[in-house]
């Protein structure tokens, strides 16, 4: 009751239920108090929850990128072929809402909402989850008593729980978060090494995705990479593959395997499927529907290393 009061002594106070601090997933859920300031280096109102400094939100290299590409999207409004040129949006303010840490001081996730309106009033859809970019891996194992230009292909792919879709057993494409310091190669090497157990050097790495995006990105400068969630979370995806040839027997003890960092939470069994079926297999994962088409598209105009 107490903080009814102080909201009906202070109405700018802004005390919300979505706006929720999880430094632990343990803490319960907490109230807690905005902060207005001025984002530096943009000149618009920027509202911070209790807990999170504008410091701390700057060095979250997610948040950094999304407001350097949507910058860079609204400044190409100047051109007089821009269908928006003639009444152009723009950013006007920031709101962040709640924020997730990986640890004691990482910041994992931030969700935030934001002003994009033009002078006539006209706005956009601007609620966002931002956690930056991950990697996925089409990894496939070729029986070595096939000939090289055969067809038959399995696909690896990981059964493991995931809470957000409410499952327990949800199948996919090997994938992973990439850090700060990390390359998107590297990261999806070390993937390929905690989840599935096999060792591969970087350079034997094909970057489906850069060989499908144009580099440009629209001129936009958007990532070169698969958005599984465009209307509401920056997530993008770069896609990789590699081809593995194995004994056939050997193949077939793939599948079942127990993988994944158990001291991370990660509980994770392999399961090795013809290629001809992954797309039933994975039908629920985006990332294996959209690596699979860049596969195929991707060989049939032979532009595959």
């Amino acid at each position: 009751m107490r903080f009814i009061a102080d909201v009906c002594k202070n109405p700018r106070l802004l005390l919300t239920a979505t706006c929720l601090v999880h430094q632990k997933p343990a803490l319960p859920l907490q109230f807690i108090r905005a902060m207005s300031t001025t984002l530096k280096g943009h000149n618009i109102p920027l509202s911070l929850p209790d807990g999170l400094s504008q410091e701390q939100l700057t060095s979250f290299k997610p948040f950094n990128n999304w407001v350097d590409t949507l910058t860079n999207s609204l400044r190409l409004q100047s051109d007089e072929s821009h269908p928006f040129h003639k009444d152009p949006y723009a950013l006007r303010s920031v709101t962040i809402q709640s924020f997730d840490r990986f640890g004691e001081t990482r910041l994992g996730f931030i969700k935030l909402t934001a002003t994009v309106s033009n002078d006539a009033g006209e706005t956009l859809p601007a609620a966002a989850l931002l956690r930056g970019p991950s990697v996925a891996m089409l990894f496939m194992l070729i029986p070595d008593d096939v000939p090289p230009e055969s067809d038959e292909r399995y696909v690896v792919l990981t059964v493991q729980p995931r809470v957000p879709a409410g499952s327990l057993s949800f199948v996919e494409l090997p994938a992973g978060m990439v850090d700060d310091a990390g390359s998107f190669k590297g990261a999806a090497a070390q993937e390929i090494q905690e989840e599935l157990g096999v060792t591969i050097h970087e350079d034997e790495l094909t970057n489906l995705s850069e060989l499908a995006v144009p580099e440009d990105g629209g001129k936009e400068g958007i990532a070169q990479a698969m958005f599984p969630s465009a209307g509401g979370c920056d997530e993008h995806i770069t896609i990789f593959s590699h081809e593995k040839r194995l004994p056939r027997d050997q193949i077939k003890k793939w599948s079942g395997r127990l993988t994944g960092l158990r001291a991370h939470g990660e509980k994770i069994t392999l399961k090795v499927v013809p290629m001809k079926d992954a797309w039933r297999e994975g039908a629920r994962d985006a990332k294996c529907l959209a690596a699979l088409a860049l596969w195929r598209g991707l060989k049939d105009e032979k532009k595959l290393p």
